[in-house]
């Protein structure tokens, strides 16, 4: 998965929110995103992480994504 495809997959589950997509390694298969949403109001950070990995659950099963750090704030 490019860089560029975790992004627009990101942003179809934040549109009009704030989204930052790094590849760490440059394997494209160890990212760090950041999300700025309204979504994660209310939600704890275990929560917010686990709405974030669910939309890359294929390939965080498959080990296309190995590794995905997450950080997350809540969009006032």
């Amino acid at each position: 998965m490019t860089p560029e495809q975790m992004k627009e997959r990101l942003e179809k589950h934040y549109p009009g929110d704030a989204v930052e997509v790094f590849d760490l390694t440059g394997s494209q298969d160890h990212y760090e995103v950041y999300i700025e949403s309204a979504a994660f109001k209310g939600l704890s950070r275990i929560k917010q992480h686990q709405h974030v990995m669910s939309a890359f659950e294929p390939e965080l099963n498959t080990g296309e994504v190995h590794a995905l750090s997450i950080k997350t704030k809540i969009k006032d």
